[in-house]
């Protein structure tokens, strides 16, 4: 696995990488051990409105160097690896620097050239080649969008590459991706483990496979940092081995070492529900995405493109703090609200608006705001069902793992089990996206099995929550208002 011939030795030091949509996250540890000796954060600039949504590349770079500098280890590193945002497009000249700024995953204005991408297959056989049905946050209906709206960008764009690709490269000098967060992007085929050639040659598509970077297997380091970047950096100038990276999902699931089977919510910017897999997924009605993971297995997964960040807006424009939620009955009474703001993946409604149903004169904000909670997390536990549909049966008691930013919430943590009716297990281990690939880094650093790390580590203890009685009375008046929603919005 490793790229030099050394013995690990206590101390040694890893870092991993979370570039997420909002912010870059580093994470320093003992390779060892496990324990976290540092920590840095810096924050993204993000723009766009009307379903656009746009950053550049070269602000996760600095962001990067921020992060590092903040951890005040980065002298110290040994290994590292990189976790991205899945599904942006990033556009590189022969410069290599960016043609335009990066779409993001949750960027919906190819919406319309998902809808021809999926006729021109089928839907069926989308699903059978590449694992998933495209919506329009994947990176193949981005392609095509920039082909249809912007063909002076495409014609000077000579590579491709996806958000952690990116910071990867500039790292290493290796155009590499990984199986994991190329299986997001629509074009490379889960069935065939290469990229898929009558994709990439369809109308709206017409991509020449030179522009994409070479997929590396789960364990194959990317390269070493070249001594311009350290310097930059603040690492050392001998050669800190950098893995292949992968997705933020499969990042967080190898960071906790997964059993198959084992259902995970995340709760952040998006809403996400995944399990890791041995068998590969492939659901043409696209609520369930058939990606790879990080270890040579699957994981299928839904989204929901509004989460924890929908919610928080809605408090703010409440006044309200977060978990201000009036619940004296137990739920929200006759509230609903579908907090689709910027449309929505889960249910596919790219062109939905945030509804607010059965308000009454005698509903408070703290109703209003419960039941924006419950909006968010009804779809999540839909998704479980879906998910659980192209895993294979698993152990009914197993808990649900819940993680990202909003699992330390209490009233998400309530509502999660109010409607889900099943015991929570809450890692106490943070930034799970960058502890995995910190993971990813202590494996090929020490030759040793990412699930070794993962359990020596201990990243999955935490606090196990009984479960509840599930509130079927309140799922199906969300699910009633949801459906009249898609009634409405349906040709």
């Amino acid at each position: 696995m490793a790229l030099t011939s050394h013995k690990p030795m206590a101390g040694d030091l890893v870092a991993g990488v979370d570039c997420s949509t909002q912010a870059t996250k580093v994470v320093v540890v003992d390779s060892g051990p496990g324990r976290v000796v540092a920590s840095g954060r810096a924050d993204h600039v993000v723009s766009g409105e009307r379903g656009a949504r746009e950053s550049d590349p070269r602000g996760w770079w600095d962001a990067l160097r921020s992060a590092l500098q903040a951890t005040g280890r980065a002298g110290e590193i040994r290994a590292m690896a990189v976790a991205g945002q899945q599904h942006g497009l990033v556009t590189l000249g022969r410069d290599g620097e960016p043609v335009r700024p990066a779409m993001l995953w949750n960027d919906t204005r190819s919406a319309a050239d998902a809808e021809a991408l999926v006729d021109a297959l089928g839907p069926v056989t989308w699903a059978m080649r590449t694992g998933s049905r495209p919506p329009a946050s994947f990176t193949v209906t981005k392609w095509a969008w920039l082909r249809r709206m912007e063909p002076a960008s495409v014609a000077a764009t000579a590579a491709i590459r996806l958000p952690h690709d990116y910071l990867t490269e500039r790292l290493t000098g290796a155009a590499v991706t990984d199986r994991g967060d190329v299986s997001g992007t629509g074009w490379w085929s889960t069935a065939a483990g290469r990229y898929d050639p009558t994709i990439l040659g369809l109308p709206g598509v017409e991509l020449d496979e030179g522009r994409l970077p070479t997929v590396l297997g789960p364990f194959e380091a990317a390269g070493t940092v070249r001594p311009a970047a350290a310097d930059d950096l603040g690492l050392t100038s001998d050669g800190v081995i950098v893995g292949p990276g992968t997705g933020d999902n499969m990042a967080a699931a190898l960071g906790l070492g997964l059993a198959a089977g084992q259902p995970t919510i995340s709760l952040g910017t998006s809403g996400t529900v995944y399990v890791v897999t041995p068998e590969r997924p492939a659901d043409p009605s696209g609520v369930v995405a058939g990606f790879a993971d990080a270890t040579g297995r699957f994981l299928p997964l839904a989204c929901t493109l509004n989460c924890t960040l929908a919610v928080d807006r809605i408090a703010g424009w409440l006044h309200l703090d977060r978990d201000a939620v009036d619940d004296g009955s137990g739920g929200s009474d006759d509230v609903v609200v579908l907090p689709y703001f910027d449309g929505e993946r889960t249910p596919n409604l790219p062109d939905a608006t945030a509804t607010i149903t059965g308000l009454r004169a005698s509903t408070t904000p703290g109703q209003i705001l419960l039941a924006a909670y419950e909006g968010a997390v009804a779809s999540l536990v839909d998704a479980i069902d879906a998910v659980a549909r192209q895993a294979g049966s698993a152990p009914p008691d197993l808990p649900i793992v819940l993680v990202g930013g909003g699992a330390e919430g209490r009233t998400w943590r309530e509502v999660v089990g109010r409607l889900s009716g099943r015991p929570l297990l809450v890692p106490a281990a943070g930034e799970l996206t960058a502890l995995g690939a910190a993971v990813q880094a202590a494996a090929i650093w020490r030759d040793e099995p990412p699930d070794a790390v993962a359990r020596r580590w201990r990243t999955a203890d935490g606090v196990l929550i009984d479960p509840v009685p599930r509130d079927d009375e309140r799922l199906a008046r969300i699910r009633s208002a949801r459906d009249a929603l898609i009634g409405a919005l349906s040709p």
